[in-house]
């Protein structure tokens, strides 16, 4: 058996170093970023599947509202089942969303600090803890956002509108979807019924177009951390 010394392994090449006192560490977003994704595509189906049966609801009490007699009880029952099942699975597909959104919100967060560290106004944490404090939370993501996305482009260049309309109808359907639910849940009569279902339609609609641009957001977001990534930093 030879004697000689086995050679250390080389180095490996040099890349992103981490903030001074930090324990920020660059990772790849891109494999949650495909979870998210798939997931706001599932949520878009749902929405879309309930934004079909809440037509045909609407469809529905507008017979009863004509005609009384032109509805059977049963037909009554089984239109409000399915919807009901329909706003479960929106629930559902909604919470397993957010919960990978901001499991991906907060490693783009802590990329960008590699990226920029000095381009960031909130601390780490609120990547996450900002989505859950009432009030704040209307603004602080998107100012997170902001700063992953300022850190993760090149010198600024890259277009911040994407960001600002997925957020503002963010906003929007935040508010007009809790108005419109608690609208449905007082609903009494056939008109009030007929009324409310009309703006959880809305809502549903709305949903899909916040979610088509969430996920633009999210690759867009990705793609730029993952081009820099590999670029490395500049000499």
């Amino acid at each position: 058996m030879s004697n000689m010394p086995i050679a250390p392994p080389p180095p490996p090449p040099p890349g992103w170093p981490a903030p001074s006192g930090s324990h920020a560490v660059l990772r790849s977003p891109v494999g949650l970023s495909k979870v998210v994704t798939g997931l706001l595509g599932i949520g878009i189906v749902v929405d879309l599947l309930a934004l079909w049966q809440g037509n045909q609801s609407y469809e529905l009490v507008g017979r009863l509202v004509r005609n009384v007699g032109s509805v059977s009880s049963q037909e009554i029952d089984q239109t409000d089942s399915l919807y009901r099942v329909c706003g479960i699975l929106q629930v559902a597909a909604t919470l397993a969303t957010a919960v990978v959104f901001i499991v991906w919100f907060h490693r783009a967060r802590v990329n960008a600090e590699v990226f920029a560290p000095e381009y960031h106004q909130k601390a780490r944490g609120w990547a996450i803890w900002g989505w859950f404090v009432p009030v704040v939370n209307l603004w602080f993501p998107r100012r997170v956002a902001l700063d992953i996305w300022n850190a993760s482009a090149d010198e600024n260049t890259a277009s911040k509108a994407l960001l600002n309309w997925w957020w503002a109808l963010w906003i929007v359907n935040l508010v007009f979807g809790r108005l419109a639910s608690q609208r449905y849940a007082k609903a009494g009569t056939p008109d009030e019924i007929k009324g409310a279902i009309a703006g959880l339609m809305a809502s549903d609609a709305l949903n899909v177009l916040v979610a088509v641009l969430a996920l633009f957001f999210v690759r867009r977001l990705t793609r730029m951390q993952h081009e820099k990534a590999l670029r490395g930093p500049a000499l």
